[in-house]
């Protein structure tokens, strides 16, 4: 299968990517990971994302695209995929239209994870991270540390990164409604789209993701 997933930020979509590709087997295609791939492998696109970045300005659609293009290439993607973060607005939307057009392709779902705002606000404002150690993650009112403000792993300080403040976060979601929102309507006339309330517990937003997949298997 070849599916996209799309929804705001603090919607669960790295997590429910990960679930779902394993579930399918085949490969999670992350926008993160692409860059952090191709920085690292030195590769002509990553040289060129490295110093866009490097000077504080956004990385260009095509440098993007062109990692995807390349990512979806490969062997392991032979037999579907599924895009996490790409597209991100209607000119990467066209570019996928027109790569999975030459290579004789089709997407068989767009996945679209729904979440309230304020529940987005939430989840985001709410995490608090340790300084020794990025991976112990907490949450003032989900997962709360023993004591407030200590790491329960380690006694580390936990603190709350400026990308997580609620005004931060607001104007993250005023981009993804101007830039990436309009994809789902791309899409919807396609006829690919299906929402997927993404409130609850992990593994119910899973098996409603799957039911949906095996709705359009059907």
């Amino acid at each position: 299968m070849r599916i996209v997933l799309v929804g705001p930020p603090g919607a669960g979509k790295g997590t429910q990517a990960a679930f779902l590709a394993k579930n399918l087997a085949i490969p999670h295609i992350a926008t993160g990971d692409l860059f952090r791939a191709n920085m690292s492998q030195g590769t002509q696109l990553g040289q060129k994302a490295k110093e866009y970045m490097s000077a504080g300005q956004l990385v260009p659609d095509e440098i993007t695209i062109g990692m995807a293009k390349d990512r979806m290439a490969q062997p392991d993607a032979a037999s579907g995929f599924l895009l996490d973060g790409f597209p991100r607005n209607i000119a990467q939307a066209r570019a996928l239209d027109g790569y999975l057009d030459e290579t004789d392709q089709k997407l068989d779902a767009v996945l679209d994870l729904e979440v309230p705002e304020d529940e987005v606000v939430k989840r985001i404002a709410g995490r608090r991270i340790c300084r020794n150690d990025s991976s112990h993650v907490f949450h003032v009112e989900y997962s709360a540390p023993k004591t407030d403000g200590v790491c329960d792993v380690c006694g580390g300080e936990l603190y709350q990164r400026e990308d997580d403040r609620e005004e931060t976060v607001r104007k993250r979601l005023e981009v993804y409604h101007s830039e990436t929102e309009p994809i789902i309507d791309h899409y919807k006339a396609q006829g690919l789209v299906t929402t997927i309330p993404a409130l609850g517990a992990v593994g119910e937003v899973t098996e409603r993701a799957m039911s949906a997949l095996q709705r359009t298997r059907a």
